[in-house]
């Protein structure tokens, strides 16, 4: 009985075909969905409007609570309330701001991902002063 040769392996790459693929990749631009005008919060943007719009009835309450003379600690647990639904969408909105727009800057590289991490860093820093 006889065995079969063993199959051999393919040849290496050569030092020159593998710094030509390099080159190429690093020449070829990375395309991402922001570069597309595609944003982190456009798969749930029809989301967002609605509870955007739950907000604004919000607000539209408090103008009819004051317009009704109602009672101040009233008003003011509405106006808590509707501050928190902002800071809630806020929040969510900067999560995908960092999934999407940072994520896509860093596998870009180079001093886009510096920018969009000084732009998130900015956005925190005002969400926490209110």
């Amino acid at each position: 009985m006889t065995t079969p040769p063993p199959e051999a392996a393919p040849p290496a790459p050569s030092a020159t075909t593998v710094a030509d693929a390099t080159a190429q990749n690093a020449a070829t631009p990375v395309l991402t969905d922001h570069d597309r005008g595609i944003h982190g919060y456009h798969k749930q943007k029809d989301e967002h409007l609605k509870r955007l719009r739950r907000i604004e009835g919000q607000v539209r309450g408090l103008q009819r609570m004051v317009d009704e003379d109602v009672y101040c600690i009233d008003i003011l647990t509405q106006v808590s309330a509707s501050t928190k639904a902002l800071q809630s969408f806020a929040l969510q909105l900067l999560e995908e701001h960092l999934r999407h727009c940072v994520a896509d800057a860093a596998r870009k590289g180079g001093d886009e991902i510096d920018t969009k991490v000084e732009e998130a860093t900015k956005a925190i820093a005002r969400l926490l002063r209110t």
